[in-house]
């Protein structure tokens, strides 16, 4: 297996676990506080994994230049806002509708690395980013649109609006993402995303850190006093970023998170075998055609 591949479904299975970690926090921290979390716990395994990366395989940190600072931080603040307008999504009650449409981040970062980074892809890779999306859209709105009027009338409900912007969001950190490896020139692709997604954690930690103690100081003592759970919770994310990033340096980005969205699937399945529940039959469809997307791309690349 391709390495961007296997690094791309390990970054879906780490997100989806993290999501379900996650879901314990709720009732501890502020949005605010949970995004803390992930990067102020997620610091010292990115740390760690740089480390181990040195130790056993070598290289050299490479140098870090004004130009990489600038993506990575543009990265870094791209990744929050798209955070925090998903989050505003779920506020207008529309949890699912804000989720399906936040997922056209394979689409938007495919075309937003093509005029950032003139990063082309096959016709055949296009239509499975495409085909990949549509499944996650009839997976998350079967049921709840029955026709292209009430689609098209979905779409300019605040809660889709702020899960498009997110999507953008997203898309936009991932192709700023891998504008800051590119321009390490590290020894390999591996050594650069992570040295990437050191730095660009401890950015993260450092802004929304100061954020909250400017706006909710009462919640740095339950970021601390959290600590169990949230460990859990930066590891997890460190982990999976780790895995996007390798992912966005050894492939077009587009494609990685096109591949991504068989996270849907991971939770699939998560809740048929774990938590016991039926799958429906739009379930299944939306499943199979997330799957055609992502062999589509595969065949593509």
């Amino acid at each position: 297996m391709q390495l961007w591949l296997a690094a791309t479904l390990s970054a879906a299975l780490f997100q989806c676990w993290r999501t379900a970690k996650q879901q314990k926090l709720r009732g501890q921290l502020s949005v605010n506080g949970a995004g803390v979390v992930r990067y102020l716990y997620g610091v010292p395994v990115a740390g760690l994994y740089l480390g181990l990366w040195l130790g056993l395989v070598g290289g050299e940190v490479p140098a870090l230049s004004w130009t990489f600072f600038a993506y990575t931080l543009g990265g870094g603040v791209a990744q929050i806002l798209a955070t925090n307008l998903l989050i505003m999504a779920f506020g207008f009650r529309g949890f699912a509708v804000g989720t399906a449409y936040s997922k056209t981040e394979a689409v938007q970062s495919t075309i937003l690395a093509l005029v950032l980074l003139n990063e082309q892809v096959s016709v055949l890779a296009w239509l499975g980013v495409s085909m990949s999306v549509v499944g996650v859209l009839y997976l998350s709105l079967a049921g709840r649109v029955g026709s292209a009027r009430e689609m098209l009338a979905a779409t300019f409900q605040p809660a889709a609006l702020c899960g498009l912007a997110a999507g953008f969001g997203f898309g936009l950190a991932s192709v700023l993402i891998k504008g800051g490896n590119l321009s390490l020139q590290a020894d390999h692709p591996v050594l650069g995303a992570l040295v990437t997604l050191f730095i660009m954690n401890g950015m993260q930690t450092v802004l929304q850190g100061a954020y909250l103690l400017w706006r909710e100081p009462t919640e740095v003592r339950k970021v601390f006093a959290s600590w169990r759970d949230s460990a859990w919770v930066g590891a997890l994310s460190a982990s999976g970023s780790s895995c996007w990033f390798i992912g966005f340096a050894t492939a077009q980005v587009g494609l990685v998170r096109a591949v991504g969205q068989v996270e849907i699937l991971f939770t699939l399945l998560f809740s048929r075998f774990y938590l016991k529940e039926k799958l429906k039959p739009t379930d299944v469809v939306g499943a199979l055609i997330v799957v055609a997307g992502v062999v589509l791309v595969v065949l593509g690349r």
